[in-house]
């Protein structure tokens, strides 16, 4: 079974999501939060440090741990361990690779009306996060 880290960006009241690139495998053009697989070896937390500096450009200094939830649809058998992240360096996250076609920032009423998320469970859980 595969793991990823997934980072939930938060700034203020709103959440960042990144739109997946149409070329990509799995969930080609859906809206997504960041994150990747984690290699052999490698702890959760360097995982998500690692695919936020892959992805973005930054490095968060302020995360905690929310919630694993497991799929087996379009990736087969995974488990996906989410982050809240609060706090980064390296300025406003940008894309800087070829995995995302845009990033926007949504109220977790917006989030949850987008049309394609790439799993149905975003939805219950944005609305845990607690934001305005």
């Amino acid at each position: 079974m595969e793991e990823y880290a997934c980072a939930i960006l938060l700034d203020g009241n709103r959440l960042l999501l990144g739109r997946r690139s149409a070329h990509r495998r799995a969930y080609a053009g859906c809206w997504d939060v960041i994150g990747g697989r984690v290699e052999p070896g490698e702890a959760l937390h360097a995982a998500l440090a690692r695919e936020l500096e892959e992805e973005l450009g930054i490095v968060p200094t302020q995360y905690r741990p929310l919630v694993a939830l497991r799929d087996t649809t379009q990736r087969g058998e995974a488990t996906y361990h989410f982050f809240t992240v609060t706090a980064w360096r390296g300025g406003a996250p940008a894309i800087r690779d070829d995995e995302h076609s845009e990033l926007g920032w949504f109220t977790v009423d917006e989030a949850c009306a987008l049309d394609g998320l790439a799993i149905e469970e975003y939805r219950m859980l944005f609305r845990t996060l607690g934001l305005a």
